[in-house]
Order: C-alpha cells, then sequence, then structure tokens
C-alpha cells in the first residue's frame, strides 16, 4: 500500500491531488493566480471543500483569465454570488477581482508573476523535512514576507496562512512527510 501524507482522506479527488499536484512546482501564470485565488477561498474553510468546487470556480470566473476578471463589472459580480457550485462570500468573490489588476500589475513590473512569487523561496523549492504532519508550520518568515509585499500591492485574502497553504500547493516549498511516497528524498 502507497503511503501518503496524513492529511490525504480515502476521498479519490484528494488522492489525485496529493499524488499530482500538491508540492509539484508550478511556473504557469495563470495556473499561480488559479492556486492563489482557490486558497483565498478556502480561508476558514477545508481545502476538500474548495477542491470540490473548483471546476465551478473556473467557469464562474473564466478560466481565471486575470485579463477578463479585471473588467468585471457589479452586475458580472452579482452574477458569480448567485451561483451555487461556489462558496458566495461577497469579500471572496471581490477580491478575485480585485487580485486579477494587481496580478495584471506584477506581470507588467516583473515581466511574469512566476518571476515574483517563486523570488520569495529564491526561484528553488524548499525541501522540508517533517516527520509528522503535525510538524508542519502553519506559516514561515517565507509566506509572512510574501504576504505584506502581496497586501502593499492590492492583493486580498492573502495573509501569512494563506500564503504558505499556496506555497505548499504550487510547489514552493515541499512539506510531504518523510513515509510519504513523494517525499522529496525518495523521489531518485
Amino acid at each position: 500500500m502507497v503511503k501518503r501524507c496524513d492529511w490525504t482522506t480515502s476521498d479519490q479527488l484528494y488522492i489525485d491531488y496529493h499524488d499530482h499536484e500538491w508540492g509539484k512546482p508550478t511556473h504557469d501564470d495563470q495556473e499561480l493566480f488559479e492556486m492563489l485565488c482557490l486558497e483565498g477561498a478556502q480561508a476558514g474553510l477545508s481545502w476538500i471543500t474548495i477542491l470540490k468546487r473548483r471546476d465551478n470556480y473556473r467557469k464562474a470566473f473564466d478560466n481565471f483569465d486575470p485579463g477578463i476578471i479585471q473588467t468585471y463589472n457589479e452586475d458580472k459580480i452579482q452574477e458569480i454570488l448567485q451561483d451555487e457550485g461556489i462558496i458566495r462570500n461577497k469579500l471572496k468573490v471581490r477580491s478575485v477581482v480585485t487580485n486579477a489588476a494587481a496580478f495584471l500589475k506584477i506581470q507588467e513590473e516583473f515581466g511574469s508573476f512566476d518571476a515574483y512569487i517563486w523570488s520569495f523561496v529564491g526561484g528553488q523549492p524548499i525541501l522540508n523535512d517533517w516527520k509528522e504532519h503535525a510538524d508542519v508550520p502553519a506559516s514561515t518568515d517565507e509566506s509572512k514576507q510574501m504576504s505584506k509585499d502581496l497586501k502593499k500591492r492590492g492583493f486580498k485574502f492573502v495573509g501569512p496562512t494563506i500564503c504558505y497553504a499556496y506555497m505548499q500547493s504550487t510547489g514552493m516549498v515541499n512539506d510531504h512527510i518523510q513515509d510519504c511516497f513523494l517525499y522529496h528524498g525518495k523521489r531518485g
């Protein structure tokens, strides 16, 4: 039997997410934007709640195309808030629009969001060495710095804990525990 991180349940969606996405370095700007929005949507909820609605979020938010999202008007926001397939929190929905505009400014300034966001870890994943899931921190100095800078640039729902979860989901940090089959030392 394959050993996975303790947080992975028997839900196949969670297993697939763990095995094929979580902790794998992501460098595509649109994927990075999507994950930042989804991590913000997760605030106060479990990740599986958002994961089960990810396709609905993609439909509601034009596949997370920041160029389209930044043009959303109040009518479009109200339409999204009626979508029962997503978490209909007004602040979280509005944050996606706000974050799209801030995201595009970063792309313009740095050439890509990837170049900007990966600078918080020196361009390389941090490979952690946790024995148990309980050892994994909720935030780190890097996630605190990222949060502070994103907020300064106008982003919403980017606190240090959200930023750390984002770093994990996009592979900026590898927090697979030691006995997980995806632990960095077992990758070969």
